[in-house]
């Protein structure tokens, strides 16, 4: 069996901010940094095999700190990516209320559907397992595609913090 923690990525300013994220590349702020060091610490007894990443930088910046206290390099993968929200992102929850009244939360953003980030990231999850069968893997992501795995896999949650981590055996 595969034992798979599923990590969300640091703080950005647009986390603050609230602002839709998707696919625009945000760095990590200083908060963001001392969060993926933190949870470096947290999982520094973990057996990890192998620790995946999107390849957004504040996925990536979160997953490299985690690799390198166990030595293991990250594999990039970008179907781990954020939804892409298209012309949505950059936008604040209020301002995408005040552009598009007729959306619906959950729904948001005009490129790609919820069901679409399914499937990407289950096809990485399901080629994990493939590849790790007995081994403990670390996959950073973010929070849309965090909220696909948990609900695929029936693991309740409430909000995704910044760096939380959820453990499912695969």
């Amino acid at each position: 069996m595969t034992e798979i923690l599923l990590a969300r990525h640091g703080e950005t300013d647009w986390n603050i901010g609230r602002r839709v994220q998707g696919h625009t590349d945000i760095p990590l702020n200083a908060a963001g940094v001392d969060q993926a060091r933190a949870l470096a610490e947290q999982l520094a007894g973990e057996p990890l095999t192998a620790v995946f990443s999107s390849d957004l930088s504040r996925a990536l910046d979160t997953a490299t700190e985690v690799a390198n206290a166990h030595g293991l390099v990250v594999v990039v993968d970008p179907r781990l990516r954020e939804k892409n929200f298209g012309t949505w992102e950059g936008l604040t929850d209020v301002e995408i209320a005040e552009r598009f009244p007729d959306a619906q939360r959950g729904q948001w953003g005009d490129a790609e559907t919820t069901e679409e980030v399914a499937a990407r990231v289950l096809s990485v999850l399901d080629g994990i397992r493939e590849l790790h069968p007995d081994g403990t893997v670390l996959v950073v992501s973010h929070g849309g595609p965090l909220r696909a795995a948990l609900r695929a896999l029936s693991i309740e949650h409430g909000p995704i913090g910044n760096c939380a981590v959820f453990r499912a055996s695969y």
